[in-house]
């Protein structure tokens, strides 16, 4: 029997089990290996190959999942590989029992398998089954998420404020002990600084006292020196003859430091021939200190003890600069006075200590040297006075830079000033004032730029002069174009007409603007209360000062208090039945003032007669048909035609309130009529501007002879009288001839040296503005009754200017700080306050502080103060502000008043007031184009040696102001003045 067809037990075994695993699989899922016969099993090849494969769907999923993905698939494929190419398979017991182990892993895997997916598969099915939550349940959750969040915010809030104020409660604690250590280190350097200086002040003492026993002593020691150099020369001439020769060696030693000795004895007998030191610089005068320490050989010999010195370099070429630098210091403290300027800020009291302490540690140096040390200096003595020099030439150099921007400040000013003037003048047509101004402004123009350059540099210089023009230039208010104030419906041959017929005379300006004649007590008070024209006689005198002067409405407080009234009476008299009346009397006047802003026998001219005919509109009122609406309608298409463009967009307005009919009151009705001749006034003012504008120059060029003939005619008829005027020259003459008296003690009477009547006219006109008792309604001048309220406001603006500059003034020298240097930011801030205060002594409320207290707060701010300081600078500011609200005039005086001139009791506004007034002076004391141009160019340097930089504007202002006013006056009233 062929042995391969007797199956072994354990491989019948294997295949019995093989062959059954089929019938025992309840999952589709679990399958297992088949049972594959190769040709090795059937040797005779005559029988078929039996092969139980699994179906294919199961099959794919075996051998993708199952088999490949195992390492025993891996393993069982591998050893199958190995019975097919070895020979017969093995018939071990393990490998049956390994097998089979594999077989039960599977199984257990794939149970397991099967178990989860049925699990998910019942999840997913139930929770597909399962009912959807109601919104009830769903608002519930929502609300009560809000309600933990709200929860959470508020607890985290509570959490921040009490981080919040704790970080507050640590702050302010910070901050108050902050305060209390600088405080405390205020207090202790204070008392450092006190002690150092009384150290300083001993320490002072001491040394003159031992300069003083030096200087005795030296001369004793001096007396001795001399006698054993006798007695040394005999013995060395008797050692000459009786010692043996001196061997090269010793010989050329001697001859060495005898050649030392001479070298360095030179610069000091240089420098002693000149006999130069503190006390002879106190006593020569600063003049010929001057020229004396500009000399080369002073310089060249003060050169060379600072290079024996090691002070300077023999190769330096800025030796001789500085030079000039260190005998500035002899001449600091010689004649402090006339090189700081009488100026005590703390740095010049600075300057003048290192100074000092220069002089006198170089003294102490040069007179060490003697013969006694080879006249070489002690090097010790030599670090201090090193250590001196750095800290003079230091200090000289900020006390230097900030002199000169002081310097090139004031320059720059003086530039501005006289481009101003050249502004003001070069408009003149004829060509007289441009042509004597031309010259002279720009040959100091030229001057004063060429030390700027010098000053501060080419480049800087005219960044500082541009920038400083465009900023003066950009501050002028702009002056409109004549498209601008001109009302379109005017052309030029109106204007000319119009002009024409004002140059013919003044009166005839007043009388073609004044307003319509009402023809009942509603048109009479319309017409007073919308009348703008001053008297001919004012409008002429306003011209001839200021050729740009414009009417102003100076009735809109008197006119807003009226409406209410006026308001009332027209509703009243509508309801009562007088309508037709009110509204005749409103179309007269609308209708009269629009056809004075017309052309004449045209067609705009005729549209508004044709509209507003006064016996159409009496007639429809009658009736009861006239129609508001269509009355608003017309003016809200006629105003824009006839206003200036700068009114388009008030005009606007006004004509959609006009066309609104959405409310048909009585009191809507009120008001638009108010407003529309409100708006009508307006354009009135404007046309009576323009046409003022047209007829300044000839105004301007009559108003010298209007002026005298209406006062010849004044004084003619009894109108009025010269006695105040009398009195007021007589004062002025007298005082100025007492004055020439003085100066005339010989009794010469030189006719050149007495007062002419311009500076009488000059120096009254400024002592009544500025110091005269007089400067009342009843002692005015007769002559100057035009220019009382302007007077009083550049006597108010001459207060201001003294009152603030005496605040700042006072600050900066109790902060110690340069007064020369402007503090214009904060002058700017006072100014303001001034002009918005009512008075400047009023008291403190509990909701509203003083003027002293606001004008404290703003230095307070800008600038730190010790505590003390501001105690100071408070009292001060309300001592000034007292005193200032006494001293400003009172237009309502009487001659029995207390009234009195301006004499401050405190030292520094009396000072500043007598300074302000004595600059106004010399301006205007100026006769000739050249006294002019200087005087413009020096007033910034002026005011600010005076202690008033930051005002230079308003002062300026003033200046002009009276200059005008003392032009017009001289022009209208100066026969009168001659023959006084």
């Amino acid at each position: 029997m062929d042995s391969s067809n007797v199956a072994s037990p354990a491989r019948g075994g294997a295949q019995s089990q093989s062959n059954e695993q089929p019938q025992q699989i309840d999952n589709p899922a679990q399958v297992a290996t088949p049972t594959i016969i190769t040709p090795d099993d059937n040797e005779d090849g005559d029988e078929e190959e039996k092969i139980y494969a699994p179906p294919a769907h199961i099959a794919a999923r075996f051998y993708t999942s199952s088999r490949r993905n195992s390492l025993s698939s891996a393993h069982s494929h591998a050893s199958s590989h190995r019975r097919a190419t070895a020979g017969p398979q093995s018939t071990s017991i393990a490998q049956h029992l390994r097998r089979a182990s594999i077989i039960e892993d599977r199984k257990a895997r794939l149970a397991d398998r099967a178990a989860h997916v049925e699990q998910v598969r019942l999840r997913a099915a139930l929770a597909k089954a399962a009912p959807r939550g109601n919104s009830n349940t769903r608002e519930e959750r929502t609300l009560a998420a809000q309600l933990a969040k709200e929860k959470y915010l508020a607890k985290v809030a509570a959490t921040c404020a009490e981080e919040v104020a704790r970080a507050k409660r640590i702050a302010e604690e910070v901050k108050e002990r902050k305060l209390a250590d600088e405080a405390r280190v205020r207090s202790e350097m204070e008392e450092r600084h006190a002690e150092a200086e009384k150290r300083r002040a001993e320490y002072q003492r001491n040394l003159q006292e031992r300069r003083a026993r030096r200087a005795d002593s030296s001369e004793k020691k001096l007396a001795v020196v001399e006698e054993d150099a006798d007695a040394d020369e005999d013995a060395i001439a008797d050692d000459e003859v009786t010692a043996e020769p001196m061997t090269e060696d010793d010989a050329a030693r001697r001859i060495q430091v005898c050649w030392r000795v001479h070298r360095r004895i030179q610069p000091l007998l240089a420098f002693q021939e000149l006999d130069l030191d503190s006390h002879t610089t106190k006593a020569t005068s600063f003049e010929d200190m001057t020229t004396r320490v500009a000399e080369p050989e002073v310089i060249q010999a003060v050169t060379g003890i600072l290079t024996f010195f090691g002070l300077q370099d023999r190769d330096d070429p800025n030796a001789p600069l500085n030079t000039r630098t260190f005998l500035s210091a002899f001449m600091i403290i010689g004649h402090p006075a006339e090189i700081l300027q009488h100026k005590n800020g703390a740095q010049e009291q600075d300057l003048i200590a290192k100074a000092s302490d220069l002089v006198h540690l170089f003294e102490a140096a040069v007179a060490r040297l003697a013969s006694w040390n080879n006249f070489t200096p002690n090097p010790m003595q030599l670090e201090t006075l090193s250590q001196s020099y750095t800290a003079y030439t230091s200090a000289f150099a900020a006390w230097r830079l900030q002199d000169s921007s002081v310097l090139i400040e004031g320059m720059v000013d003086s530039f501005v000033e006289l481009d101003k003037i050249w502004q003001t003048v070069k408009d003149d047509t004829r060509g007289e004032v441009s042509n004597d101004y031309r010259e002279g402004i720009r040959n100091n123009q030229v001057l004063l730029l060429s030390r700027i350059r010098k000053l501060a540099g080419p480049e800087r210089a005219d960044v500082l002069i541009k920038k400083a023009i465009r900023e003066s230039r950009r501050g002028r208010p702009r002056r409109r174009p004549v498209a601008e104030v001109r009302p379109r419906i005017i052309d030029p041959a109106v204007a000319q007409a119009a002009a024409a017929t004002v140059e013919a005379t003044a009166d005839e300006i007043i009388e073609s603007q004044a307003p319509a004649q009402a023809r009942d007590v509603s048109g009479l008070l319309l017409a007073k209360l919308f009348s703008v024209m001053p008297h001919n006689r004012v409008l002429t005198h306003e011209l001839a000062i200021d050729k740009d002067f414009k009417l102003q409405d100076v009735h809109v407080e008197a006119r807003a208090q009226l409406y209410a009234s006026i308001t009332s009476n027209m509703k009243e008299g509508f309801e009562a039945g007088q309508g037709g009346q009110w509204t005749l009397s409103i179309a007269e006047n609308v209708r009269g003032k629009l056809l004075k802003m017309t052309r004449p026998s045209k067609g705009m001219q005729m549209t508004i007669s044709e509209a507003l005919d006064l016996e159409d509109i009496h007639r429809q009122c009658t009736q009861g048909i006239f129609s508001y609406d269509g009355f608003f309608e017309f003016m809200a298409d006629l105003l824009p035609k006839l206003c200036a463009p700068f009114r388009d967009q008030a005009v606007r307005e006004l004509a959609v309130s006009l066309r609104d009919n959405s409310n048909s009151s009585l009191e809507n009705m009120v008001m638009k009529l108010f407003n529309l001749l409100v708006m009508i006034d307006k354009l009135n003012l404007d046309y009576t501007n323009f046409i003022i504008m047209n007829a300044a120059p000839t105004l301007i060029r009559e108003a010298a002879g209007y002026e005298q003939r209406q006062f010849s005619r004044d004084l003619e008829f009894g109108a009025t009288s010269l006695e105040n005027t009398r009195r007021w020259w007589s004062q002025a003459s007298s005082q100025l001839n007492s004055e020439a008296n003085r100066r005339d003690p010989d009794n010469v009477n030189n006719p050149a040296d007495r007062p002419s009547p311009h500076k009488i006219h000059t120096q009254a006109l400024i002592h009544l503005t500025f110091r005269s008792a007089d400067l009342t309604h009843d002692n005015c001048p007769e002559t100057l009754t035009l220019d009382f309220e302007r007077l009083c406001d550049l006597r108010t603006t001459a207060i201001r200017v003294a009152t603030l500059g005496a605040v700042l003034l006072t600050t900066k020298n109790l902060l110690k700080r340069d007064v020369r240097s402007p503090w214009k930011h904060e002058a700017a801030r006072l100014w303001q306050l001034v002009l918005t205060s009512p008075a400047l002594d009023e008291p403190e409320t509990p909701d509203r502080p003083s003027p002293a207290q606001k004008a404290f707060s703003i230095l307070e701010t800008a600038h730190n103060m010790p505590p003390a300081t501001k105690v100071a600078v408070s009292g001060q500011i309300s001592r000034f502000f007292a005193s200032a609200s006494a001293a400003f005039p009172t237009p309502t005086a009487v001659p029995s008043s207390s009234t009195s001139p301006i004499n401050f009791v405190d030292p520094v506004l009396k000072l500043l007031m007598h300074r302000l007034v004595e600059h106004i002076s010399s301006r205007l004391s100026a006769t000739t184009d050249a006294e002019h141009v200087r005087a413009a160019s020096s007033a910034s340097e002026r005011l600010a040696a005076s202690g008033m930089a930051e005002f230079a504007e308003q002062v300026k202002g003033v200046v002009d102001t009276l200059a005008a006013v003392r032009r017009v006056d001289w022009e209208g009233h100066g026969r009168w003045y001659a023959e006084m």
